[in-house]
Formats: C-alpha cells, sequence, structure tokens
C-alpha cells in the first residue's frame, strides 16, 4: 500500500488508471464494530458510478466501493515465472490458435472470426487481439451475424491474467448480457523434463503417426467425430498422433503439435481402467521427444480448472499457469459447442 511521509495510507488511483493493475486495500463489512480490512490485487477494469471492478489473474472480479477505499496504487505486471519459457498472451494465443486451426475464418480488424461446424468454443470462436475495425456494438453485431450465418451462437474468447486490453473486454462483454461459459488454463513449462520425466517401471510401447487412425479416435472422448473435427484435428505446423496399444483398443492416447520453438499438447487420454500407471506421461515423453528432435524447446498445453487429475500430472512434468481464458456466449442464445477442447 502507498503511504505517504505522514505514515498515513493514501489513495493513489484514479478512473484514469482503469486498464492498469492495480493494488488496494478496502475495508469490508465486519459484525462487531472492529475495522478489518481487504487486500485485492488485479487489473482495474472499471471505475463507475462509485464503485471499482478489479479483475484478478485467475478472473474472478471484484467489486469494491469507491467509498470503502483506504488506500490504493498502480503496482507493476506480475513478475516473470521463475520455471518456464518465457513468452507472451499475444504470442501464446497466435501459437495455440495455429495448433487447432477452424475450418474457415474472416478478419474483422484484429479480431479473427473462426468457424468448424460447431467443433470445440475453441475453433468456434472469435479470437481478439486488438481491436475490431468497428465501434465495439458493431463489431459484436457483425460477429453475430456472421455465426447465425452459419448456424452457430457466437462466442468470444477472453483472457485474464495477461497483458492488454482482455480484461476490458471480458468486462464490456458482461455488461451487454454476454454470458461466459467455460474457464481453463494455459500452461507453460520447458520441453526437455517431460521428454525425461520418469514413466512406468516397464515403459509401454507408443506408436506416433501422422494421422488420427480409427484406433486413436476409438479412445478419444469426443464421439462420432466428422469432417470439420478431423480437419481442426489434423491441422497445424506438425502434428503428431500418439497411441499405446492396448488388449481391447488403445491404453493411451495423445496429440502433439510442433510450431517453432513450441510444442502443444493436447488429447492425452487414458483407459479409465488402465489409470495411475504412468500411460499419461509415457505418452507425453513420446511426442516429447519427436517435438524436441524437430527443433522445439518449450511446451504449452490447455487444462479446465476443474481437471484435478490432468493438473496434477502437468505440475509433476513441470508445467505453471500462464493465463486463463474464457469463452463468452451471445446473450438470448442456447445450444452450441459440446465443450472446451483441452488437454
Amino acid at each position: 500500500m502507498e503511504i505517504s511521509a505522514a505514515g498515513r495510507l493514501e489513495v493513489r488511483i484514479t478512473p484514469a488508471d482503469v486498464g492498469k493493475r492495480v493494488s488496494v486495500r478496502s475495508l469490508i463489512e465486519h459484525p462487531v464494530p472492529v475495522e478489518k480490512f481487504t487486500d485485492t490485487v488485479g487489473v482495474l477494469t472499471s471505475w463507475d458510478n462509485g464503485v471499482l471492478l478489479i479483475t484478478r489473474r485467475g478472473g474472478e472480479r471484484v467489486r469494491i466501493a469507491e467509498s470503502a477505499l483506504v488506500a490504493g496504487k498502480v503496482v507493476p505486471a506480475a513478475p516473470a515465472r521463475r520455471r518456464g519459457p518465457s513468452a507472451s498472451y499475444e504470442e501464446l494465443a497466435r501459437v495455440a490458435a495455429r495448433a487447432w486451426p477452424p475450418v474457415e475464418s474472416e478478419r474483422l480488424g484484429h479480431w479473427e472470426l473462426r468457424a468448424a461446424s460447431g467443433f470445440t468454443r475453441r475453433a468456434n470462436s472469435v479470437l481478439p487481439l486488438g481491436e475490431p475495425d468497428l465501434p465495439l456494438d458493431e463489431a459484436l453485431d457483425a460477429v453475430r451475424r456472421w455465426y447465425g450465418a452459419r448456424g452457430l451462437p457466437a462466442y468470444v474468447q477472453t483472457a485474464t491474467g495477461a497483458e492488454g486490453t482482455q480484461e476490458l473486454l471480458g468486462a464490456a462483454l458482461e455488461e451487454r448480457g454476454w454470458v461466459r461459459e467455460v474457464t481453463a488454463e494455459l500452461w507453460v513449462g520447458p520441453l526437455a523434463p517431460v521428454a525425461d520425466v520418469a514413466g512406468p517401471e516397464e515403459p509401454p510401447e507408443v506408436v506416433l503417426s501422422r494421422e488420427a487412425g480409427e484406433d486413436w479416435l476409438a479412445r478419444y472422448r469426443r464421439k462420432g467425430v466428422g469432417e470439420a473435427a478431423l480437419r481442426v484435428l489434423h491441422g497445424g505446423p506438425s502434428v503428431w498422433f500418439a497411441t499405446v496399444p492396448g488388449p481391447s483398443g488403445p491404453a493411451a492416447i495423445g496429440r502433439c503439435v510442433v510450431d517453432g520453438r513450441w510444442a502443444g499438447f493436447a488429447a492425452v487420454e487414458v483407459d479409465p481402467a488402465l489409470r495411475r500407471r504412468g500411460l499419461g506421461t509415457a505418452v507425453m515423453a513420446a511426442l516429447a521427444r519427436r517435438a524436441l528432435d524437430e527443433g522445439a524447446s518449450a511446451a504449452w498445453l490447455q487444462v479446465e480448472t476443474d481437471n484435478a487429475a490432468a493438473r496434477a500430472l502437468y505440475a509433476g512434468t513441470g508445467f505453471t499457469a500462464h493465463h486463463a481464458y474464457h469463452h463468452y456466449r451471445e446473450p438470448d442464445s442456447t445450444g452450441g459447442p459440446a465443450g472446451d477442447e483441452t488437454s
């Protein structure tokens, strides 16, 4: 907190600081007549009608009455992580988009409208990496028309814990009635430890292929994969599919896309009857070794916040969270993609 020369806490932020990262201390209500404070750090998303809206790193939005402020100041961006490669949000967003490409896309200024017949939100949502070439409300109307013409609900992907105006866009969408449906995280880590991680005492056979064959698709959790889905799965700069053969179908599968220094992992799935035997680790290690051979040095993956098993696996191989991302669905719309496609 900011302390004056006289030793008093001071509020040194104003509505002009919207969009900046701030740290504030505020009074909270307490059942006994004792002052109690809480500290909040995040992006100052808005300051309207005497209320501050602060978006924390994980996406949580905190509303604070201006009258409850005790102290506040602008603070530097979050410090660099001790582990994992350094990368900007925009770099990772573009790499992730290339690894999961839509069937068709169209530009709207610095927004990319993406569609793939409804196969996953990531391939059927707007990726905003800057401003559209229209005022926001007109841009959103254009987005709804574009997706409506394809029989799809409109989705916009935003992020928290990233530099730029992502948090501001998320708040603007919420003000207009857009509904946040999914929150997931993008994690990064060095690639070599993934290749070297210890697997089962008797390592299983891992078969690598350039195509997702019938056996791979039989283990993939999305059934009835159609032509559009196959185009997404096979899209990307250098795509590899891993399969661990089993007695009654694949025991485990995985997918990796190599793109320059980056290797992106997805669809790491294990037969429920064979879990906790290191098969998922073995799949990732085999894919990582192939990615190293192609010159990659850093790794990324996407995981939903409630997938505890996957998060434990990835944390054990050196991954850490980089930022969270969200999908906002247009107002007055139901249905749409069955879910986000994460690792």
